[in-house]
C-alpha cells in the first residue's frame, strides 16, 4: 500500500481550481482537508464514509449548542467540531478525485449534508438565543432567522447558477465554457468573510453572550451584502451565456 507521503503527493494533483474559493479554504481547510483524506485512503474509507463522519462531527458540535448552556469550554467544542467537519467535507471529494471512486450518490450526499448544516447552524442560534440568552429584544430571535433566508438563498441560487452554467456550456459550441479567469489573490481575500470556515470562528465567542450575538449579526449582515452581490454577478453571467 503506498505510504502516507505518497499519497498526500497525489492529493496535491488532485486539488479543484483556486478560482473563487478565499484564502481560508485554500490555505487552511483543503491542506487539512488533504491530511484527512491520506488518512481515510489508508483505511480504505470510501468517500462516501468520509462525508458521514463530516456529518457526525458536525452535527454533534451544533445539537450541542441547541442542549447545552453556552459557556467557552463549549464554545471551543462547538469551533472545533465544525471545523474539523469542515475540512472532513473537503477530504471526501479528494479522497474521490484521488480513487476515482466519486458518483452521482456521492455529490448528492454531501449537498444533502451541505445543505442540512446549512439549516441546522441558524436554527440551533435560534434555540440557544430562546433558551439560554438574555436578549436585550425579542427581534433578536429574527436574526438567525433573517440569516438562515440569506444563507439558503445563497446555496440554491449559487447551486442553480453552476448547474445551468453548465447546461449552457454543453448546449453551446464544444468545449465552450466561458472564458477561464485567473486566481485573483484580492478576491480570495475579499470572499473570507463569506466563508463558512471563518463564519465556524464566531462560535469561539459563545462564552459570552454580548460578544456572540454582535459577532454574529456583523457575519449576518455580510453574508446579507455579499448575497446581492452574487446575485447581480450570476444573473448578468448566466444573462451573457444566453446572449452567446
Amino acid at each position: 500500500m503506498e505510504s502516507t507521503v505518497t499519497v498526500l503527493r497525489e492529493l496535491r494533483g488532485a486539488q479543484k481550481s483556486a478560482k473563487g474559493v478565499s484564502l481560508y479554504s485554500r490555505y487552511v481547510n483543503r491542506p487539512a482537508g488533504r491530511i484527512f483524506a491520506a488518512v481515510a485512503f489508508r483505511l480504505r474509507m470510501t468517500p462516501n464514509q468520509v462525508t458521514s463522519v463530516s456529518a457526525a462531527f458536525t452535527f454533534a458540535a451544533l445539537a450541542s449548542v441547541a442542549l447545552a448552556r453556552p459557556t467557552w469550554g463549549l464554545a471551543v467544542l462547538v469551533y472545533l467540531g465544525l471545523a474539523v467537519g469542515f475540512a472532513l467535507d473537503s477530504a471526501d471529494g479528494q479522497l474521490a478525485r484521488l480513487t476515482g471512486r466519486g458518483g452521482p450518490d456521492g455529490e448528492w450526499l454531501d449537498h444533502v449534508v451541505d445543505c442540512a448544516k446549512m439549516i441546522l447552524v441558524h436554527t440551533v442560534v435560534l434555540i440557544s438565543f430562546h433558551r439560554y440568552f438574555a436578549l436585550p429584544a425579542d427581534g433578536w430571535l429574527l436574526l438567525p432567522l433573517g440569516f438562515l433566508f440569506v444563507a439558503v438563498l445563497t446555496f440554491c441560487a449559487g447551486l442553480l447558477r453552476e448547474q445551468l452554467g453548465r447546461a449552457a456550456a454543453r448546449s453551446g459550441p464544444a468545449g465552450d465554457a466561458g472564458p477561464r479567469q485567473a486566481v485573483s489573490r484580492l478576491r480570495a481575500v475579499a470572499l473570507l468573510p463569506a466563508d463558512y470556515g471563518v463564519f465556524c470562528l464566531v462560535f469561539l465567542l459563545l462564552g459570552d453572550e454580548t460578544a456572540f450575538r454582535i459577532g454574529y449579526a456583523v457575519l449576518a449582515a455580510v453574508h446579507a451584502l455579499f448575497l446581492v452581490a452574487f446575485l447581480v454577478k450570476w444573473f448578468r453571467e448566466l444573462k451573457a451565456l444566453r446572449a452567446d
